[in-house]
Formats: structure tokens, sequence, C-alpha cells
């Protein structure tokens, strides 16, 4: 089984990144394989609702987006981390992952997600929200901790000295090598949930 992980700081070493490590080092001690994806400091742009995707399979922009969207879709789980900025996840991360979840057309179900932010003091839990809302319209069950999966420090390297945080991480990879586990298990015994036919409304009659 393997992770994507998925930087989305500028920061190859920041804050973000200390974290999201702490999270890959307890899943390679529990037997899960990871691959790592800076793209924090990528030139990333948004969605523009062309549906160049729904027709080819892949974004217009060829860019980072289409280069991993092979590599999520044969991992079995996700994590993210992003730096919060103003109380949300910063607009590189926002654009990859509205581009990645929303051209790739494979089947999400039952793969693991997990969001870690890092911020200074304020605004962890609204961008950890933010970035969970793409697993849970997904079927992607989503990986618990012993507190929010949040981690504090200002200047680069301080997340170190947040000792509660970094057990959150080191609990989340756990949890999350658990999780992944089971879940191929019961795959391995009777396959994924069977699905009802897709029903699309809006409310304008």
């Amino acid at each position: 089984m393997k992770v994507l992980i998925v930087n989305g700081s500028p920061h190859p070493k920041g804050n973000t990144a200390i974290a999201l490590r702490e999270v890959q080092k307890t899943l390679e001690e529990n037997g899960i394989g990871t691959s790592w994806i800076d793209i924090g400091n990528q030139d990333i742009r948004g969605c523009i609702a062309c549906n160049f995707c729904k027709k080819n399979g892949r974004c217009v922009f060829n860019d980072l987006v289409n280069e991993s969207a092979a590599v999520f879709e044969e991992a079995d789980g996700i994590v993210v981390g992003s730096p919060v900025y103003f109380a949300q996840a910063n607009a590189t991360l926002s654009a990859y992952m509205t581009r990645l979840f929303y051209s790739t057309s494979f089947d999400k179900t039952m793969k693991v997600g997990a969001a870690v932010v890092a911020c200074r003091r304020g605004g962890a839990s609204a961008a950890f929200d933010q970035l969970n809302k793409f697993f849970t319209i997904s079927q992607m069950p989503v990986v618990s901790s012993q507190y929010w999966n949040s981690i504090h420090g200002r200047d680069q390297g301080e997340a170190v000295q947040d000792e509660e945080g970094l057990q959150t991480m080191r609990t989340l990879g756990k949890n999350m090598a658990f999780m992944l586990q089971a879940i191929q298990d019961q795959k391995d015994r009777s396959g994924l949930p069977e699905k009802e036919p897709g029903i699309s409304t809006n409310y304008i009659r």
C-alpha cells in the first residue's frame, strides 16, 4: 500500500513539511509506502470550468496536476498539508486540489484522506475543514487523530518545539496505517460497497 503526501507550503523544509515528515515516518514504520510532492512553489493556476477534462480525461493545463494524477490513482490514500493563510489553505494548494479532484474521473471510493495544517496561532480549524471537504465529497474516509491535525510555529523550523502537534501527527500516521490495512482486508473479502446510480439535482424549478 502507498500514500501520496502533498506539501502545499512554498517552503520545502518549513513547519508544514515538519508535520508531514512526522506522518510519513510513522506510516513507513507501519509498513505503508509513501510518495512525496512539493507543490507550494509551483505555478499552478485555478480551474476555469472549461470541462476539457470531461472529454479528455486530464486537465487542460498540463502541469503538476496532470503529472501527479496517476500517482494519486495508484495510491491507497493521500495526506495534504498546508500553511494557514487568512484561516484557509494557501491558494496554490487550493487550486491544485480543486483541479486534481475535478479533472480525475477514477473512483476514489475508500481511498483514505487526511489533511494537516500549520499555523502561527489561529485559523487552523477553518483550513482543516476546507481541505477535508475534498475527501468527504469523494467517498473517501477521513483519518482522525488525538486532536485536530494541526501544528504550530511561526518561524521556519519552530514546529519541532510543538510536542503535542508532533504527537498528533504520529497518532495520525498510526491511525491511517490501521485504516488502510482494515479497508484492504475488507476489500479483499467482499470488494467495495455497492453503489446506486448517481442522482444530480438543483434547486431551480
